[in-house]
């Protein structure tokens, strides 16, 4: 429980900073210029070395364990956001969220780590679940708290704040945190060497697409597209789109927790998983049709998409039944950097176009509705594929009650 609690202090900040942009994007752009496309790259750069540093992570919890490799790089992550709040231009931006996105790269995989390491894999699900739920209040303290933080004090005075408070739990993590007893056993323990056996794992070929989209397409909407949509199509003030993020990020914290308990009922991640990405993508197949009509339909379905879509935490249960125990850190974080690395992509595709878009005047409305549209149709793809992916090892046995695929 010890270990629960304290890793789930820095996955709550991870989802703050991943989150935190849209709210202050007004102050960015007033105050160092920045645009829609430099905004799409400060997300991306955030998510870009978040991804990456999965692979040295991976190596380093089943080398060295959770606590060295968390809170060594959560110093990286205080940094970063001390520099944020003192940046004076765009490049300034674009490193110091690179810094915290690497910082804050290793806290959930950790938490992952200790579950995988401890519990059977029908509990990896569940707690999983709950960590991810509970954490996503981290999207709560970048909305309207943000907001009304921002607007009192400043959003560099704020980001300094956080910055202490990062300082503050990476130092918990190093005192008091506690490492399972790490696995010996036969193979390449190399980095290179486990990666290659993992990425040899066919069984993740076809869980690879829709946990490249799935996640992403729905952490850009809430991180970096709610605000502006808001204000642009249905010109709501800087406390409304506060207001509505929150909404969805609450959406978000209950639909995770309640995975846990659907998965539990269905009796199979795939099919759990299967069922949230169809819903999810015709959530967005709607908003792009009809999100534009008044601002309560939209914000009703963003808040649909957040509690369909965050199916991260039981897909990563799908895939954890296929990771050898000695390979289990380098398995997690090689499924997180395609989570993450989509994130990135996303980001910055969307920026691309977002950016292209007003340059060719077209109309808010109508660039929203095409952005949100191929957000529907990339994931409803992805989901398709996944239909094929095996739902356990073949020697596995089913679990009683559990759903065949």
């Amino acid at each position: 429980m010890r270990a629960f609690v304290i890793l789930l202090l820095g996955y709550t900040l991870s989802q703050f900073y991943r989150a935190f942009l849209a709210i202050v994007a007004v102050d960015l752009n007033r105050d160092l210029g920045l645009s829609a496309a430099d905004l799409g790259q400060a997300s991306a750069a955030w998510f870009a070395a978040f991804a990456l540093g999965q692979f040295p992570i991976g190596y380093a919890l089943d080398r060295f364990g959770p606590r060295r490799t968390v809170a060594g790089f959560m110093t990286a992550a205080v940094v970063g956001a001390a520099w944020f709040a003192a940046a004076s231009s765009k490049v300034e931006c674009l490193a110091a969220m690179a810094l915290i996105g690497l910082g804050c790269a290793p806290v959930l995989m950790g938490s992952l780590y200790v579950f995988g390491r401890l519990y059977p894999p029908e509990r990896f699900a569940m707690l999983s679940s709950l960590t991810i739920g509970l954490g996503s209040a981290g999207n709560l303290l970048g909305a309207t708290p943000l907001a009304l933080a921002a607007e009192a004090f400043g959003w560099r005075a704020a980001m300094l704040g956080i910055a202490g408070v990062t300082a503050a739990v990476a130092l918990l993590v190093a005192v008091a945190l506690r490492d399972p007893e790490r696995v010996e056993g036969q193979g390449d323990e190399s980095l290179l060497g486990g990666l290659k056996e993992i990425v040899g794992i066919r069984a993740l070929w076809l869980i690879i697409p829709v946990t490249l989209v799935s996640y992403s397409v729905v952490i850009a909407t809430r991180s970096l597209w709610i605000a502006p949509f808001l204000a642009d199509v249905h010109a709501f003030d800087a406390l409304a789109r506060g207001n509505a993020a929150f909404v969805m990020g609450v959406a978000m914290s209950a639909g995770a927790l309640s995975y846990g308990a659907v998965e539990r009922l269905v009796g199979d991640p795939k099919r759990t998983v299967l069922l949230g990405s169809l819903v999810t993508g015709a959530l967005f197949v709607g908003l792009g049709l009809a999100g534009h009509a008044s601002g309560t339909v939209a914000v009703a379905l963003l808040a649909a998409i957040g509690a369909a879509g965050l199916t991260y935490g039981i897909l990563m249960a799908h895939a954890r039944r296929f990771f050898p125990a000695r390979l289990l850190g380098r398995g997690v974080t090689f499924m997180n950097f395609i989570f993450m690395g989509g994130a990135g992509l996303t980001q910055l595709l969307s920026g691309t176009f977002m950016a292209r878009a007003g340059a060719a005047g077209l109309p808010p409305a109508d660039t929203f509705a095409a952005l949100h549209l191929a957000f529907g149709a990339v994931l409803l793809a992805a989901a398709l594929l996944y239909l094929l992916a095996p739902a356990r090892p073949a020697a596995e046995p089913v679990a009683p009650g559990a759903a065949r695929a």
